[in-house]
């Protein structure tokens, strides 16, 4: 429950709490916390439905002055959750600190009150080690701000890329605040493709949505999978937004082999080859082989004629376990080799996509129930806290659901679909949610997290 914190400047280090609050406590209270704040205090009760706190004792813990959600275990009060986004790229700018990804973070902390927490964006910069606190950006009615917090209670990772998550600063402060501090750290790192097949093809519940895929752009193996299916796809074992993907076709009556791919200066390109060794030569350039995968091509459902696949986003809630929070088509543009919106391609919800309702709700369940059980496993074969996955989902002619990738930390592309707004809400929302879920197991169950 949500409580208004009002001050008091009366008694020192003086807590005043619902009188609800002395049948709750099992133990005397002697403290409250906030994020990593922690203040011994002496502590009263009252029948007003709001806590209210001496103001050195408010100071102390770097309370915002909103509303906030309040639980007791053992002699401690906890505020709260505090819950930090992680990132990187920030600017001197305080309209946007977050360069353009601001939006995506304001969106975030916009639902911090509807999911009962207290949230910021920080990155690597940010933290002051001697004291304990973070030169957070929050954002409220106000716009942005910048101001000192406590650490936090869980952390929320959002970083871009790869190469900033494998910096070694970044991954000494993931290790400090684990293992020192116990913060649960959730999303804490990318897939890799191979990484990730190698776990679902050892599943039964799993190995039926996956395509043959093979590790490394190996010649003969591209030719042999080509002459049995017609098509494949060449992606990067740890690729992103479509960036060096080729699909190779090959014309058995002309012995010729195409190929599509996004040129470097982002055009949809088709080109022709007498021999694969000339693909590699004038088109694959000095790209390692090894750092990629080799996938069939699936006959998918198509929209017109162009080609179609699905993006469906699940989210741990608040209990820890899986939701698919949105569903929608993208469909390629025209010459891409893939359905990515960078390339070309365009967002579309079910119902746009199917005439009828027997179509919709098979789509819809089909692909409900494929996300829900690859996310289980995914989630059972991966170390650290997953709270988050976008899948790129396939429906092939005959109605089955292939699974062409997972992404660890899902672009929100999709969300930009007017219909999908209130499904942005939910996702961002639920991310938050797990975050609280995290806290209270931290604080109540640690063992169950860092064992």
């Amino acid at each position: 429950m949500s409580y208004p914190i009002s001050l008091s400047f009366t008694d020192s280090l003086m807590l005043t709490l619902p009188s609800s609050f002395r049948h709750e406590a099992a133990d005397e209270i002697k403290q409250a916390v906030f994020g990593s704040s922690v203040r011994g205090c002496k502590v009263d009760f009252h029948d007003k439905h709001e806590i209210r706190l001496s103001k050195d004792l408010f100071d102390h813990l770097h309370l915002p002055l909103q509303k906030t959600q309040v639980f007791v275990h053992g002699e401690s009060v906890y505020f709260g959750p505090l819950i930090g986004i992680f990132t990187a790229g920030f600017t001197e700018s305080i309209l946007r600190p977050v360069g353009s990804r601001s939006l995506l973070f304001a969106k975030f902390l916009t639902a911090q009150r509807a999911a009962g927490v207290a949230a910021y964006v920080f990155g690597s910069h940010s933290i002051d080690w001697l004291s304990g606190t973070v030169s957070a950006c929050v954002f409220d009615d106000d716009g942005w701000r910048r101001t000192t917090l406590p650490l936090p209670n869980a952390v929320y990772d959002r970083l871009p890329n790869r190469q900033i998550e494998d910096h070694r600063a970044i991954q000494e402060i993931k290790k400090r605040l684990s293992l020192e501090y116990g913060i649960p750290w959730f999303n804490p790192g990318f897939f890799d493709k191979w990484t990730i097949h190698k776990l679902l093809v050892a599943s039964p519940e799993a190995s039926a949505y996956l395509p043959e895929t093979l590790p490394g752009a190996d010649v003969s193996d591209i030719h042999t999978m080509l002459v049995r299916c017609g098509s494949v796809f060449l992606k990067p074992k740890n690729g992103s937004l479509g960036r060096g993907i080729f699909q190779l076709i090959y014309d058995p009556e002309k012995k010729e082999y195409y190929s599509r791919y996004r040129s470097g200066t982002d055009r949809n390109m088709l080109r022709k080859y007498q021999s694969l060794d000339a693909f590699f030569t004038h088109s694959f350039g000095d790209r390692n082989p090894d750092e990629y995968v080799i996938q069939q091509r699936i006959k998918l459902l198509k929209s017109g004629k162009q080609k179609m696949d699905f993006r469906v986003h699940t989210n741990k809630d608040g209990s820890g376990r899986f939701q698919v929070t949105a569903i929608a088509a993208k469909v390629a543009g025209k010459g891409s080799a893939t359905t990515h919106l960078e390339n070309g391609g365009a967002v579309r919800t079910l119902q746009e996509l199917f005439q009828t309702e027997a179509e919709r709700n098979y789509a819809f369940r089909s692909l409900k129930n494929a996300a829900l059980n690859l996310s289980v496993e995914i989630d059972k074969g991966t170390s650290g806290h997953i709270g988050e996955i976008g899948f790129d989902l396939g429906i092939d002619t005959d109605g089955a659901v292939w699974m062409f990738e997972a992404n660890s930390k899902p672009g929100r592309s999709i969300f930009s679909h007017p219909d999908l707004r209130e499904a942005d809400r939910i996702s961002t929302e639920l991310s938050l949610q797990y975050a609280k879920y995290l806290t209270r197991k931290a604080i109540m169950e640690p063992e169950t997290l860092f064992t």
